[in-house]
């Protein structure tokens, strides 16, 4: 089937239903009510928050409906539209110190889990009991996820484990890793998840570096030692690993980008605020060029990055090639952390001195936002991705 088979009418993608719109204003009123005010709280202390404020964050979140969006309302979740969990993870990226990081979630990956695995690990994650750790990134296979080297060697009924992942977010509080690894089959490598509990023998913690932003989890380096599995470990069958996490990669992308407008939209609002109300030489700042038009360049930034993302999220819904989505999330997400870290320099900028207190919202996110052009692949690595996409599908069907 076309993109164009599966594409949206313009005028529908902007266009919200009632019940997204009341979605969206039930995750701002959350994100406002419940997590901003412990921003500064979580700033201060290393991230962290005392153990009544995180039951109080897991128990409203189950309460409002607002975790586990994607997933099936079967196992926890709320079966949402990608639409729909677009505008919720808006509302989230409002806030920093990743302090929704305390609400219960569950990688994409785990509702392709056998029922066991649902109910050892989607289940419990959902439910805020747990957490889970996603494990691919090594010392010299970053960007690119083809030059892994942990193997997967056959051995009995089970397999062995032995690599070494770096950056492995909730690494240092996961129940569970979801590690991917080159299965060894008739001596060639299939690029299989496996889900390894942490508790299991020969899994080291080597490292547990501190980091510019102040989260409440780490991303600490884990090595396996020659870790021992039976065959359930394995999860989406042998070799497909690749196309799960192409899958999650595609959701991780436009999640970021999705968080990137919600971090522009607040720092608009808060600087545009305080450009009306400061007085320098006798005129409100927002009078001068020198404040107003990078205001504006952000503003249009925003407007053009969240049409995409939600085009994008549209054409999820509507069933586009994944190849398709996968490309479109890359350039939603090089979009918007792109623009997102402009904006948060600017309006940092605009504060002046007071924008580089760590109490202030400009400062918050002109650290934490630079990681988004890191993280679940550079913003070369989405370039790559996107002239790829161009060469292969063209022009057309790309931007359409």
């Amino acid at each position: 089937m076309t993109a164009a088979a599966n594409s949206p009418a313009p005028a529908d993608v902007l266009t919200l239903s009632e019940s997204e719109l009341e979605l969206q204003a039930r995750a701002r009123k959350f994100a406002d009510e419940i997590l901003q005010p412990l921003e500064l709280e979580a700033e201060m202390n290393g991230g962290h928050l005392p153990a009544a404020a995180l039951q109080q964050i897991r128990e409203e979140a189950l309460k409002r409906k607002l975790s586990g969006g994607l997933h099936a309302a079967e196992h926890g979740g709320n079966s949402w539209t990608h639409v729909e969990w677009f505008l919720v993870e808006e509302q989230l990226g409002r806030i920093t110190n990743a302090v929704s990081w305390h609400m219960p979630t569950a990688y994409n990956v785990l509702a392709h889990g056998s029922p066991e695995q649902i109910e050892k690990y989607l289940l419990p994650g959902l439910r805020g009991e747990t957490h889970d750790a996603y494990a691919v990134t090594e010392e010299h296979a970053g960007s690119d996820p083809s030059g892994i080297t942990t193997t997967a060697v056959k051995d009995g009924d089970g397999w062995t484990i032995s690599g070494e992942k770096w950056f492995v977010t909730y690494g240092d509080v996961a129940a569970v890793f979801i590690v991917m690894a080159n299965a060894i089959v008739d001596g060639e490598p299939q690029g299989t998840l496996f889900l390894i509990d942490a508790d299991t023998d020969g899994i080291e913690v080597v490292d547990n570096p501190p980091f510019t932003h102040t989260y409440p989890h780490g991303h600490p380096t884990i090595r396996f030692n020659d870790v021992k599995v039976g065959d359930d470990a394995i999860i989406g069958g042998l070799g497909g690993g690749d196309a799960l996490q192409r899958d999650w990669f595609s959701e991780e992308r436009l999640g970021i980008a999705a968080r990137c407008g919600g971090a522009m939209t607040r720092l608009l609002e808060e600087t545009t605020a305080w450009a009306i109300e400061r007085e320098q030489g006798g005129s409100r700042i927002i009078d001068y060029q020198g404040v107003s038009f990078p205001l504006a360049d952000s503003a249009a930034d925003l407007a053009a990055g969240r049409l995409l993302g939600l085009y994008t999220a549209r054409l999820a819904d509507a069933g586009a090639d994944p190849k398709l989505i996968h490309a479109k999330s890359s350039m939603a997400k090089l979009f918007m952390s792109e623009a997102a870290n402009r904006c948060a320099d600017r309006c940092l900028q605009i504060f002046g001195g007071r924008g580089y207190m760590r109490s202030n919202i400009a400062e918050r996110f002109w650290r934490e936002l630079r990681v988004d052009r890191i993280w679940e692949g550079t913003s070369e690595i989405q370039r790559l991705i996107i002239a790829r996409s161009l060469e292969r599908r063209g022009v057309e069907r790309v931007i359409n």
